[in-house]
């Protein structure tokens, strides 16, 4: 993706692909993590710690609750992003959409023995 600036990679298993890019919450060291989006309301993004099903949380989710300013490229244009974790009912919410646009999602629920974040990607209003 950074080889094309968002030319190619843009689109996997008919989802938009982002750059997420985070801050170590115990280094500091600027991350950068390839996710895809199953859900766009507008601006906001919804991406899914599922780590495949792993009973186990992604790392980049621990950064961004550590550290909720991020940066997302779409496309090729990088912006300011805050991230927050969808509580329950919105969750409850999201998730029949998130399931709708990739079905594996659901498998990767009933597999894992947590609940599997979903995590709402919103412009930075204090940044842009």
């Amino acid at each position: 993706m950074r080889l094309t600036r968002g030319r190619l990679g843009r689109r996997a298993f008919g989802m938009d692909v982002i750059e997420l890019h985070t801050t170590g919450a115990r280094t500091g060291l600027a991350r950068t993590t390839l996710l895809t989006v199953p859900v766009r309301d507008g601006d906001s993004l919804v991406v899914v710690a599922s780590k495949g099903g792993d009973d186990r949380d992604p790392q980049w989710l621990g950064n961004l609750v550590a550290r909720p300013e991020v940066d997302v490229t779409l496309a090729g244009v990088r912006r300011p992003m805050r991230a927050r974790v969808a509580g329950p009912d919105e969750a409850a919410a999201l998730w029949p959409r998130v399931v709708a646009r990739y079905g594996p999602y659901d498998g990767y629920r009933r597999r894992a023995a947590r609940a599997i974040p979903l995590v709402v990607l919103e412009p930075d209003a204090a940044k842009s």
